[in-house]
């Protein structure tokens, strides 16, 4: 007999401890949806925000961008100015299995709205708080609603565990707990 996917995220959220605060049902009434939906999990967002105040002519550099960027604020909504994006919190903590890679999408409601939501693979082994990058791409502001849905993680499950995990590599975001700009490791580091 099949799993149906809905209760097998259950299962496993409750056996391994994969996603802290936890919804097992979906939450949407007056709300932009969360909790467990058909084939995944939709995640919310925390009240912390880093809001990026640089202008056209900033020059970001993936190997090097500087706090100064960025405006932290924390509060109920955050407000994305027109053509610009600001970097976000996942309210919930995850500990991905060895066997699983999540992979995350934006939320339709959002994207109707000319956001563009963007959160790298869960890794099998990582663990922490996501940093979420939320674009918007239209001429106008967009509201972005604390402890509401943001994006959806869709879990894939291997038969077999993966030979090298996040873990095992020592990735450099293992267990964030705050919003993190990009990193690069020195090239002398071992």
């Amino acid at each position: 007999m099949a799993v149906k996917a809905d209760h097998w995220i259950v299962q496993q959220a409750f056996e391994k401890g994969m996603i802290e605060p936890f919804q097992e049902s979906q939450v949407s009434r007056g709300r932009i949806s969360s909790g467990v939906s058909s084939y995944g999990y939709d995640f919310r967002l925390d009240r912390k925000y880093q809001v990026f105040r640089g202008t056209a002519a900033t020059l970001l550099d993936p190997k090097s961008i500087g706090e100064d960027l960025f405006e932290a604020m924390e509060g109920d909504h955050c407000d994305i100015p027109a053509h610009s994006y600001v970097l976000a919190k996942s309210l919930e903590f995850f500990r991905i299995p060895r066997d699983i890679l999540c992979i995350c999408t934006g939320k339709s409601t959002y994207a109707r709205c000319g956001v563009l939501v963007n959160v790298t693979p869960l890794e099998p082994e990582w663990e922490g708080y996501l940093t979420v990058s939320i674009a918007n791409l239209s001429p106008a502001r967009v509201r972005l609603y604390s402890g509401e849905g943001i994006g959806q993680l869709i879990f894939l499950e291997s038969h077999d565990p993966c030979r090298t995990s996040y873990k095992d590599r020592k990735g450099k975001y293992q267990g964030q707990q705050q919003i993190e700009l990009s990193k690069i490791q020195p090239e002398d580091a071992a």
